[in-house]
């Protein structure tokens, strides 16, 4: 697999692609990612205890370098609060980001400037978290301010985020290696509410001026928990057939989909998407494997999310039929 960026992950096993039907072969490739993906990701949390952090970070792909670290993470911190250390954590965390900034600044390739930006990134919001449970004073794992935080554990063998009471499984998507956004208290908030939706198996709508982040947080969530999220510009010339196509291939592949300015769409077009989505979510809900859409009988991932972003307010822009609030 190579990523935009040039990035390099083997397949393991190798794929054969020969004399088989595109769709076969296509569908080997999938699963032969994530088992690539999940060995890649599995040596590299192995690898993390017996080598200095400074080197480990350069030795493994970006996307499972992030992973990796916010894993361990988040297992200090936990026993920090069994020790009542957490004052000694932040120490150490500040100490650790000292050297990672000390460690960017050498000569280096641009894949391993890459990963040392987005894990620079990371590694400020979880010193900023810790920096917080030791001014407040707490002490315990099971207490608001901690539980809502993105964590995430390595349990069974496989990689679970957990944030309140919504436990997601880890994608295991190859994502290439790129920057992430950088985390404030508002997009803590926004993760809160679309972790949440994924626990009741409802979409999220982020909603507010033009270029504050909706979408950005939207993707950038996507990429913590490793799904595929496809960004999608609405135009009051969108037809249901399109949208109908569209929602097939989420609900089959188990990707994200963020329609950008949902409310430019017409109110005729929107008041069957409604219906489209009552029906995937239903189907998500009661764990239905196989459905019948739109004529087509698909197998559902039941990881698939939809999100909208919408500009409320402004000019041309559509009220949201009441099905849409209560459906997805």
């Amino acid at each position: 697999m190579i990523s935009g960026e040039g990035e390099k992950v083997g397949f393991t096993p190798p794929i054969d692609a020969s004399n088989k039907p595109i769709e076969f072969w296509m569908g080997d490739m999938e699963k032969s990612m994530r088992e690539s993906v999940h060995n890649v990701l599995k040596k590299c949390f192995l690898d993390y205890a017996g080598t200095a952090r400074t080197s480990w970070c350069l030795q493994h792909p970006g996307q499972v370098v992030l992973t990796t670290s916010q894993i361990y993470w988040t297992k200090e911190v936990e026993v920090a609060f069994e020790k009542n250390q957490v004052k000694e954590y932040f120490e150490f965390l500040e100490n650790q980001l000292l050297d990672t900034v000390k460690l960017v600044r050498t000569k280096l390739s641009k894949m391993e400037t890459t990963t040392l930006n987005a894990l620079i990134v990371i590694d400020v919001h979880a010193k900023d978290v810790v920096e917080m449970l030791e001014r407040t004073g707490i002490n315990d794992k099971g207490a608001f301010e901690w539980i809502s935080q993105l964590r995430f554990y390595w349990e069974n063998n496989n990689c679970k985020v957990k944030c309140i009471q919504t436990d997601f499984p880890y994608g295991y998507e190859y994502l290439g290696n790129s920057g992430r956004l950088v985390i404030t208290p508002l997009t803590d908030k926004c993760y809160i509410t679309l972790m949440s939706a994924l626990k009741l198996n409802k979409g999220g709508a982020p909603a507010g001026p033009a270029g504050t982040g909706k979408t950005e947080t939207t993707k950038d969530l996507a990429k913590a928990l490793a799904k595929q999220c496809v960004v999608f510009n609405c135009s009051e010339n969108m037809e249901t057939d399109l949208l109908a196509r569209f929602f097939k291939g989420l609900a089959a592949s188990g990707a994200w989909a963020c329609y950008d300015e949902f409310n430019r769409i017409s109110i005729e077009v929107l008041s069957v998407i409604a219906q489209h989505l009552k029906q995937l979510f239903e189907a998500k809900e009661y764990g239905e494997e196989d459905i019948t859409f739109c004529g087509s009988s698909i197998r559902l991932n039941p990881t698939f999310s939809v999100y909208i972003t919408m500009n409320p307010g402004y000019a041309g822009r559509t009220e949201l039929p009441c099905l849409l609030y209560t459906s997805p």
